[in-house]
C-alpha cells in the first residue's frame, strides 16, 4: 500500500520512543521507505541501531555527520518525504518547532520539509496542560501541522492523566490516511451502513443474522483513505469501526432506518452493506404469547425496507449501492433487486461460495449496474472495497 512512499519518523526524548520501533516495522511491512531522525536525548531511551536494523537506513542524529549519502542531508531527506510524523513529540521539541528553532538534525529537517507534518505529543499530563505547551500546539496547528490527541491512562511516573502517546496502530492510521491512496473521493460525503440489526423479542432474546460488519467497515475505511467524509451507521459489528469516521451506533432496523433517513439527503454516495433483520416481534403481552405446551408463538411484522426508501428518495446526482446476498440464482435475483430498489449498483455474492459471505475476511463479488456486470475474483474485503469504490468514483 505504501510502496514508493517515504515516511520520516522524528523521534524525540520520551519513554514512548520504544513504540516507534514497532511503527517503523509496520511501515516496512507495507513496503515503505522509512527514514528515522532522532534527537540526542531520544538515544537515551532507544538505541539508533534498533531503527537502522528495522528500516535498513541510517538513523540520523547529528546535523554535521560526514557519513551521509547526500550533499546536504536534511534538505535531500526533506525533498524525499511524503509525510513526517514527530512521535513521540516532547515539550522541548514542540516548543522549538513552534518558534522556528532548528538546532539539530531533527528540527532542521522538519523546517525544510514541505510535506504534511503530524505531531504526537507525549509527556506528563501537567506538562501537557502547561499553557505554554498548549499555546505552542495551537501555533503548530495554525502553521498546518496536525496534532494527534494524547491518550489518557497511567503515565510513566505512575500518575494517571492525558499525555500518553497513542498506540502505534493509530499512528499508522494517521500516516495511511495521508498518503496511502489517491484522494479521488475528496469532497464527497459517503454514508455506509454495516453490521447486523437486532430485534428484541423480550429483555433476554432477539432476532438477528450472522453479519459481522467486516465488509461495511472495509468500505468505510477505504472511502476515508480516499479522502471522503464518511458516516458509518453501525449495527452489531464484530470488528472495530475505522478511525476518522463518524459512527452512529444503532440496534434495531427501525433505529437504522431513522438514522439513515435523517442524513441521507446530505450524502453524495450511499452504500447499504448492513444485514437488516427482516422481521421484528409485534409488541404483545406475555399472556398472548404463551401456549399450553410451553412454546411461544410470537407475532411478527416486517421491518422497514431501508434500501427501497433510499431508492425512492434518491436525489439527483446521488449514487446508491446495495448488497445482495443470495443462495440461488444470484445474478438474476440481484438484477431484479437493482431495478426494484432503484439502485445504481448492486454488489452480489453467494452464501454458497467458499470464501464469501458472513464472517470471512475475503469475498467474491459481482458488481451489477444497468449497463454491465463485473465479477471479481476471491480477494480480501479491503481489496474488494477499493474495487467497488473504483467503479463508484468513475461514475461520480
Amino acid at each position: 500500500m505504501l510502496k514508493g512512499k517515504t515516511v520520516v519518523l522524528a523521534v524525540s526524548g520520551s519513554i514512548a520512543a520504544y513504540k516507534i520501533a514497532n511503527l517503523a516495522r509496520m511501515l516496512k511491512k507495507q513496503n515503505c521507505n522509512v527514514q528515522v531522525l532522532m534527537t540526542q536525548n531520544a538515544t537515551n531511551f532507544i538505541n539508533p541501531i534498533t531503527f537502522e536494523t528495522l528500516t535498513a537506513n541510517k538513523c540520523l542524529i547529528d546535523t554535521f555527520d560526514r557519513n551521509f549519502q547526500y550533499s546536504v542531508e536534511h534538505v535531500a531527506l526533506a525533498k524525499q518525504a511524503d509525510v513526517v510524523m514527530i512521535a513521540p513529540a516532547s515539550a522541548n521539541v514542540i516548543g522549538k518547532i513552534a518558534c522556528g528553532i532548528a538546532d539539530d538534525m531533527l528540527t532542521t529537517t522538519i523546517m525544510a520539509c514541505p510535506c504534511k507534518k503530524i505531531v504526537s505529543p507525549a509527556m506528563n499530563h501537567n506538562m501537557y496542560h502547561n499553557p505554554i505547551v498548549q499555546d505552542n500546539l495551537r501555533r503548530l496547528e495554525q502553521f498546518g501541522y496536525e496534532i494527534v490527541k494524547p491518550d489518557t491512562g497511567m503515565l510513566a511516573n505512575g500518575d494517571t492523566g492525558d499525555g500518553r502517546m497513542p498506540d502505534e496502530r493509530l499512528l499508522m492510521e494517521y500516516i495511511l490516511r495521508e498518503i496511502a491512496c489517491e484522494k479521488d473521493l475528496r469532497g464527497k460525503k459517503i454514508l455506509v451502513t454495516a453490521g447486523a440489526t437486532r430485534e428484541a423479542i423480550d429483555p433476554v432474546r432477539f432476532i438477528t443474522n450472522h453479519s459481522t460488519g467486516k465488509m461495511g467497515a472495509a468500505l468505510a475505511r477505504a472511502a476515508m483513505l480516499r479522502g471522503a467524509e464518511v458516516t458509518l451507521v453501525a449495527g452489531h459489528m464484530e470488528v472495530e469501526a475505522p478511525p476518522f469516521v463518524k459512527v452512529i451506533p444503532v440496534i434495531s432496523a427501525q433505529e437504522m432506518f431513522e438514522a439513515v433517513e435523517r442524513i441521507a439527503s446530505e450524502q453524495d454516495i450511499i452504500i447499504k452493506a448492513a444485514a437488516v433483520a427482516d422481521y421484528t416481534p409485534v409488541s404483545v403481552s406475555d399472556s398472548k404469547m404463551k401456549k399450553s405446551d410451553g412454546d411461544l408463538s410470537i407475532p411478527m411484522k416486517r421491518t422497514a425496507d431501508i434500501l427501497s426508501y433510499l431508492g425512492e428518495h434518491k436525489r439527483e446526482g446521488q449514487f446508491l449501492c446495495g448488497f445482495s446476498m443470495e443462495t440461488d440464482h444470484v445474478l438474476e435475483n440481484s438484477r431484479k433487486k437493482l431495478q426494484k430498489k432503484h439502485c445504481d449498483m448492486i454488489c452480489a455474492n453467494s452464501l454458497r461460495a467458499a470464501g464469501a459471505g458472513f464472517g470471512t475476511d475475503t469475498n467474491i463479488i459481482t458488481m451489477i449496474t444497468e449497463a454491465e456486470e463485473q465479477e471479481l475474483d476471491l480477494m480480501s474485503k479491503e481489496q474488494a472495497a477499493h474495487r467497488i469504490l473504483d467503479v463508484i468514483a468513475a461514475k461520480m
